[in-house]
């Protein structure tokens, strides 16, 4: 059975931090939210052990390993279990101000 595919369903791009729609690129060239734009991929490695290098191709961001060839970025983010360093949760509470009471008899009430 033939089902046609819809308009945008063709290729999605998901942040390989959070498994959220990516709309942005990091420093490396990785489709990522925006949330994880500032994140980098580092010390993926392989099946067989080595290190992964990050290359850009026609269809979008691949690796390649010297022993066994290229992988794309599916396969690599089921081998490598990445999880984001910057906690987003703490920096969006610390942003925002603080209620401040200030009576008429306080000195801070002239500043």
């Amino acid at each position: 059975m033939f089902i046609p595919k819809k308009y945008g369903q063709s290729k999605t791009d998901r942040c390989p931090f959070c498994q959220r729609h990516a709309t942005a690129m990091n420093s490396q060239k990785v489709p990522v939210c925006q949330l994880h734009k500032e994140e980098v991929l580092d010390n993926l490695r392989c099946v067989c052990g080595s290190y992964l290098e990050i290359m850009h191709g026609k269809f979008g961001v691949f690796f390649s390993c010297m022993k066994c060839g290229n992988m794309n970025l599916n396969k690599v983010m089921e081998i490598n279990a990445i999880k984001p360093r910057m906690k987003h949760e703490n920096l969006s509470k610390k942003s925002q101000p603080k209620e401040m009471t200030v009576r008429s008899d306080d000195p801070r009430y002239f500043d």
